[in-house]
């Protein structure tokens, strides 16, 4: 019985194997879990570390992206810029003008040339008044072509008539000497390289002598029924820079048809010529404007910032202001000439 109870039990030296096993176990266990866990710590870190890492660069991009469309955006509204109210500021010029009442309605352009006329004819008519118009008003402008279509006003009888007779119909349109050689030479040239008609693009009508870019664009669009750009003249350059319609202040119509080009809309480049002209002839004159009757008067720029120049006054002990003559002789100040158109023609009648 002591014998079965005793083989039951495991023997000293097979205990001892035993154990010796267990202890070698744990022992190549352990560093197998050391390094098991030193891995996962060197994954944990470096997944932290490309964690960080990622969001430096995402945050780092953000933020370049951000200004880079900030300063894109800024850009493109400052080439694009619309002047503020100009929209209504429109709308009431097209109510001021409503009437068409002003000196360009009865004597403009479009008023001046033969509607009876063939269509080459009508065209060279069209851009002989544009020739005349410069520096000279619609009045005198119209008279002189009124004289002009009165002896044939066309490409044939314009080469055939001598520069003086020429110079007696045109006076006095301001620089008529010089619009007589203008006028010739552009009428040859259209005769030799043009087969007598004015020609139909831009670059063509500005290599004809004293066709600037004004009268090239009203041109293609009065003679030729074609939008090419907008046209400046006086009226126009004076009261965009006045309405704040350009982005800084012009210094020549050429500077301002290019910044109202870069954001009015294209169908309104043929009526703009026309509205801001008669509102300058009438309105928004160059000195002394109407601003107290405009509409615009409370979102124009310089709205009563033009006043007229004030007169001298005289009191009754002193004699009226004088000025000296050329001679050194004093004249009253009424009396001084104006102009620079000179003497008119030898036999040329008021």
């Amino acid at each position: 019985m002591a014998q079965g109870l005793k083989s039951e039990d495991d023997p000293p030296k097979v205990k001892a194997e035993v154990h010796e096993q267990s202890i070698s176990l744990q022992t190549h266990a352990q560093p197998h879990a050391e390094t098991v866990s030193n891995s996962k710590k060197t994954t944990t870190k470096v997944k932290e570390e490309a964690v960080d890492n990622q969001a430096l660069l995402t945050s780092s991009r953000k933020t370049r992206r951000g200004r880079l469309k900030v300063e894109y955006e800024e850009e493109g509204a400052e080439l694009k810029r619309e002047p503020c109210d100009w929209r209504t500021q429109l709308s009431f010029i097209r109510e001021m003008r409503s009437k068409r009442d002003a000196p360009v309605d009865q004597m403009g352009a479009e008023k001046c040339y033969d509607t009876e006329a063939p269509p080459e004819v009508r065209r060279y008519q069209v851009l002989i008044s544009l020739m005349l118009s410069s520096q000279t008003k619609d009045l005198v402008t119209a008279g002189a072509m009124q004289r002009l279509r009165e002896h044939d006003l066309c490409v044939d009888a314009i080469l055939n008539m001598d520069e003086e007779t020429l110079g007696k119909l045109i006076y006095p349109v301001g620089f008529w000497r010089t619009k007589v050689k203008y006028i010739k030479q552009a009428t040859a040239l259209i005769q030799q390289e043009f087969g007598g008609d004015i020609p139909d693009t831009v670059e063509g009508l500005m290599r004809l002598p004293g066709v600037g870019p004004k009268m090239a664009h009203l041109a293609m669009d009065i003679a030729w029924n074609q939008v090419s750009g907008i046209g400046v003249d006086t009226h126009v350059h004076r009261i965009s820079n006045r309405l704040g319609w350009t982005r800084k202040q012009t210094k020549t119509p050429e500077e301002t048809r290019r910044a109202l080009e870069e954001w009015l809309p294209r169908d309104l480049w043929s009526e703009i010529n026309w509205l801001l002209v008669g509102f300058g002839q009438q309105v928004c004159l160059p000195v002394g404007p109407l601003c107290s009757v405009c509409v615009n008067q409370h979102t124009c720029p310089a709205a009563h910032q033009c006043s007229p120049s004030k007169k001298l006054k005289s009191s009754p002990a002193s004699p009226s202001p004088q000025v000296k003559g050329n001679e050194g002789q004093e004249r009253p100040r009424g009396n001084r000439r104006k102009g620079k158109a000179g003497a008119p023609p030898s036999g040329q009648t008021s």
